[in-house]
């Protein structure tokens, strides 16, 4: 399946799936728990600032895309977001893993993915991060693609596919090696996402009443 999605479809399709492997217990999505989680300032590269009408018209084309879906009715009191982007690839946990990592921070090198994913998959060392990476790109279309080493870099970097051809050229190098990501860090995305679903439930008590 040959896709083709802009920025902000892979910011909504990689932050449902984060938080389906780290706060399942909110997973499917509310529209406030799916913006605060698109603009996240830990866990993110680039940094952004999207508004819910921004992220509706997201997930609309996902839907008609067939890689998100709308759940309401029933127990669900107010509309809820799910991804299908393993479906749709069909992708084992690891390869869905290594996808929303990379969706999310970017072109990076094997040891910054192992590190990056350790909170949500072990990997047994760099060389099967490595060989999942392989089998992305072997697909067809390829999904992810070994980047030209660029002056001051120590390793390759690897990137996702799903947003067409990377123009290496266009990418700055680090500074200096990227940070792994602290506990902290890891503390204040769970936080932001239960704050946005508190926020939820309250402005649906608040109706409720009213």
């Amino acid at each position: 399946m040959e896709v083709q999605l802009n920025a902000v479809e892979v910011r909504v399709l990689g932050s449902m799936m984060e938080k389906e492997a780290t706060t399942p217990e909110y997973y499917p999505l509310s529209l406030n728990a799916l913006c605060a989680a698109c603009n996240q300032k830990s866990n993110r590269d680039p940094v952004m600032s999207l508004d819910e009408d921004t992220v509706l018209a997201a997930i609309e084309h996902l839907k008609a895309k067939g890689m998100a879906l709308d759940i309401s009715g029933g127990e669900h009191r107010v509309h809820k977001y799910s991804h299908r982007l393993g479906e749709v690839f069909n992708f084992d946990r690891r390869e869905q893993m290594v996808m929303c990592v990379l969706m999310l921070r970017g072109p990076q090198t094997v040891g910054e993915l192992r590190g990056r994913m350790a909170r949500v998959y072990a990997f047994d060392g760099l060389a099967e991060v490595e060989s999942i990476i392989g089998r992305l790109a072997e697909r067809t279309p390829p999904l992810a693609q070994k980047l030209d080493r660029q002056p001051g870099e120590k390793e390759p970097r690897f990137a996702h596919l799903l947003s067409g051809e990377v123009e290496r050229a266009a990418l700055q190098p680090p500074a200096a090696p990227p940070a792994r990501t602290s506990p902290f860090e890891e503390r204040l995305a769970r936080v932001e996402t239960e704050l946005a679903e508190l926020k939820r439930q309250f402005d649906v008590l608040r109706k409720y009443f009213e």
